[in-house]
């Protein structure tokens, strides 16, 4: 890299992943008492036997790295983990994957952060995440002067960081970096004010449909409301992920739509948005801008993690071949 300078700097949670398959898993139907209408029990005091246990890594800064790796970019993750056994694995597995390290910050303080994610015999899972050093990283110790990037990719941010999203988007612009922002919804829940002046410097926003409708404050079925209003606070691009129904983007002239095959093989949902982002951003900076050729790598790139287990497993190297899904696009009627 010419001077250090990447092409592309992720900012974001680096995590442990630790994936269990207990036996004779009992879910339970708790109405309204839970979001989805059913709860997982486990007898309180017993010792639960698992049929399965893999170990993968994960975290939004991770995953999208590893994709703008694989996609040819000089790729660096910024983040922070703990010292001990599970950052080191993370660390040597983004270095076996091209992605550069020297932005990683260690802490004492608390371990890495961590996920057990419990699944049954459906696709839904539960995850028990611990939030550890990741939420440590604050304005302190991020390492300003080492961010050196043509674009800046912030996953969705919590703890301290959260607290650093403006510093970082005006940082990016005072020093011409262009920037991608997947954001959590604590991001999400600042003031609108503050909001609209961070998102005018950002060129591509990415939310899911719960995302898209929380900070529009309009129901997720309709689309062509959500995005002139997210229009007024946001004039680049916006993608809405929409799970297993696919994915809306809006240039503010135009809305392209697309959905995943129907025989598509989901062998894990892990990670499958941050494989959907990074590899729309890959081919959104290598194609100038063309979202229909964006669309359809962010779609490939995702299904090829959902063909897998793991965040960053079945991901799609640069020039590998792969079936594209139709792009429908249609004019923004006022």
């Amino acid at each position: 890299m010419k001077n250090n300078m990447f092409d592309i700097i992720t900012l974001g949670s680096a995590t442990q992943d630790i994936m269990v398959r207990p036996k004779n898993l009992t879910v339970l139907k708790y109405g309204k008492s839970f979001n989805s209408g059913e709860g997982v029990c486990f007898p309180l005091g017993s010792k639960i036997d698992i049929d399965q246990i893999q170990f993968t890594t994960g975290g939004g800064g991770t995953n999208t790295a590893v994709t703008f790796a694989l996609q040819g970019f000089a790729a660096a993750f910024c983040g922070m983990i703990g010292k001990d056994i599970s950052g080191q694995r993370i660390i040597d597995e983004l270095q076996q994957l091209k992605v550069d390290v020297g932005l990683v910050v260690k802490t004492a303080d608390a371990l890495t952060n961590h996920s057990i994610i419990i699944t049954g015999d459906s696709q839904d899972k539960t995850i028990l995440a611990y939030r550890g050093a990741g939420g440590l990283m604050g304005r302190v110790s991020i390492p300003w002067q080492k961010l050196k990037t043509k674009w800046l990719y912030l996953a969705p941010l919590t703890g301290l960081l959260c607290d650093s999203f403006g510093d970082l988007v005006d940082f990016a612009a005072a020093k011409n970096m262009k920037v991608a922002v997947n954001p959590s919804i604590a991001q999400l829940s600042l003031p609108v004010e503050k909001l609209r002046a961070v998102f005018q410097k950002v060129a591509v926003l990415i939310l899911n449909q719960e995302e898209a409708s929380f900070l529009s404050k309009i129901p997720y079925e309709h689309e062509k409301e959500i995005f002139t209003k997210i229009g007024q606070l946001h004039p680049g691009i916006t993608v809405m992920t929409r799970g297993g129904d696919g994915v809306v983007v809006s240039d503010g002239k135009f809305i392209y739509s697309a959905v995943p095959p129907k025989d598509r093989s989901i062998i894990d949902t892990t990670g499958a948005g941050d494989s959907f982002a990074s590899g729309f951003l890959s081919d959104y900076i290598r194609t100038n801008g063309d979202i229909e050729k964006s669309i359809q790598l962010g779609m490939a790139n995702a299904l090829g993690c959902l063909s897998e287990v793991g965040a960053k497993n079945g991901l799609l190297k640069k020039g590998q071949e792969f079936e594209k899904v139709e792009v429908k696009k249609r004019e923004i009627v006022d």
